[in-house]
């Protein structure tokens, strides 16, 4: 999509790897939450957001879907598309790529909301943010897998 922002590049680190030989997936979550900083530092809900604005951004819920694995020393490059937001809420989505061969190895969709952290309830994104929102927002269809949701298909219970 052409609203990609690249917001993430890294390799994958020894730490990372468990016991199958590949990336655990707790820490396919925390590759995706350090590339949620990046594009939020671009969205102007950075580390200095709480401080400037007496807010900040809480994650209400994601989706995580592997596709591939990654091993120890892979370059890993995260692009974020925004999928759709409000004058409170943002709904964006990263796709996790093997940087060498361009493979798609996992998504991570977010649903967050901006909170004022004295009284603890969601409040408006400053002007200055929403401007940046709307700069950003992608009006074209949305990547696959966008909106899923878990279920088992089958009728058949074993």
């Amino acid at each position: 999509m052409s609203n990609n922002l690249e917001s993430y590049r890294t390799i994958v680190r020894p730490e990372w790897i468990d016991h199958n030989g590949h990336m655990n997936v707790a820490y396919f979550v925390v590759a995706f939450d350090e590339a949620t900083d990046a594009i939020y530092e671009k969205w102007g809900l950075g580390l200095e957001y709480p401080s400037q604005s007496g807010c900040s951004v809480f994650t209400l819920g994601m989706n995580v879907d592997y596709r591939g694995e990654l091993f120890e020393g892979d370059s890993i490059r995260v692009a974020t598309t925004l999928i759709d937001h409000d004058i409170k809420r943002i709904h964006y989505y990263h796709e996790m790529y093997r940087d060498d061969v361009g493979e798609l190895v996992a998504t991570n969709e977010c649903l967050c909301m901006n909170v004022n952290l004295s009284t603890r309830k969601s409040s408006p994104f400053p002007e200055s943010v929403r401007t940046i929102l709307d700069a950003a927002a992608t009006q074209e269809n949305w990547p696959d897998g966008v909106g899923r949701k878990l279920q088992i298909r089958s009728k058949s219970r074993h």
